[in-house]
């Protein structure tokens, strides 16, 4: 069994799953049935803890696409786990103070009725927009959690100084930021920050779009929707550029019998108490290797070295966890 974790007040096991490439991002997708057996061998595999948005799916498919396929997969064990998924406010929704709760409430209406669920445990406001007080969106958090309809909320790709500004009002239980061994900003303020205010922090992308498994070549190609396009350090000249890193990877995981993928994952469950990352996949193997690196321990001096390794590598290409719904990594694609 896979060891469980805290995240505010939610205990979730410690590595859990982004479904999104299952609706769009990482190129073709696979059939419904192939998607849900695989979300399903994820929990027989140990995993409590499974992160969808209301947007994913919105270009190839329709709004909700992967929350209806989350809720298909899950709905057999929906008490056994604790299920995330995301909100995104246009600008438009937003006219004045004390309409928020109603707009958001519709946006949480139809993620449980795509979920097939009476309640989210997680609900993420998936990007901070520049004209809508984040104060305002926690009172509007704290009222849901009072009504029972949410056991929880978080944010997404945010600072310190807006996180800190959300939970004055009402205490967040996770943030959901880019962190990897190639992105690694969460560790000047984030970290320190929730781990002296009982939060979680949840790392998208821990294995940094696939780099880091050592499977991303130059001759790799990213067709149709493949969010992969957009990401810096996965040009040919950084992917060069960022090679010592992976000669890094390698020689840790040849030391432990394990994969670079989940070496990756094992660092930051050593460094950090509260994290909790989720490694998203199409390809149920991946998934199921991912969520194996809960077997890889490394020792004191083993992370201490790792640490060392990493600290000596330059990192080419950088995307930061500084974005907002007007200023975002990519305006196609919402991760």
């Amino acid at each position: 069994m896979m060891k469980k974790r805290q995240i505010g007040n939610l205990e979730v096991s410690e590595i859990g799953m982004g479904c999104m490439g299952f609706s769009h991002g990482y190129g073709q997708v696979p059939d419904e049935n192939y998607s849900v057996n695989a979300i399903r061998a994820a929990h027989e595999f140990g995993c409590t803890f499974f992160d969808t948005a209301e947007t994913y799916g919105r270009e190839m498919f329709f709004p909700g696409h992967n929350e209806l396929l989350v809720g298909k997969a899950v709905e057999p064990f929906r008490k056994d786990i604790v299920l995330a998924t995301k909100f995104h406010l246009a600008p438009e929704e937003y006219t004045g103070q004390g309409v928020l709760y109603d707009v958001i409430l519709r946006h949480l209406q139809a993620s449980m009725k795509n979920l097939r669920t009476d309640w989210i445990d997680l609900y993420y406001l998936h990007r901070v927009s520049e004209t809508i007080p984040v104060e305002e969106i926690a009172q509007v958090m704290g009222r849901l959690i009072r009504e029972g309809l949410i056991r929880g909320w978080g944010m997404s790709q945010v600072t310190a100084g807006i996180l800190d500004r959300a939970h004055t009002v009402t205490p967040v239980s996770a943030v959901q930021n880019l962190y990897s061994m190639m992105e690694r900003d969460c560790e000047k303020e984030i970290f320190p920050y929730c781990l002296s205010h009982n939060i979680g922090v949840v790392p998208f992308s821990p294995i940094a779009s696939g780099f880091l498994s050592g499977k991303v070549t130059a001759e790799t190609t990213f067709q149709g929707d493949d969010v992969r396009k957009f990401v810096p350090q996965l040009s040919k000249e950084n992917l060069a550029a960022n090679q010592p890193i992976l000669d890094v990877l390698s020689r840790f995981s040849k030391l432990k019998n394990a994969t670079n993928a989940q070496i990756s994952l094992a660092w930051m469950l050593h460094k950090y108490p509260n994290v909790v990352p989720i490694p998203g996949s199409k390809n149920k193997e991946r998934i199921l290797e991912n969520l194996g690196a809960c077997a890889v321990e490394l020792t004191d001096g083993e992370f201490l070295e790792l640490e060392e390794a990493l600290n000596a590598c330059t990192v080419y290409g950088h995307r930061g966890i500084n974005e907002s719904e007007q200023n975002t990594f990519s305006k196609n694609w919402r991760k």
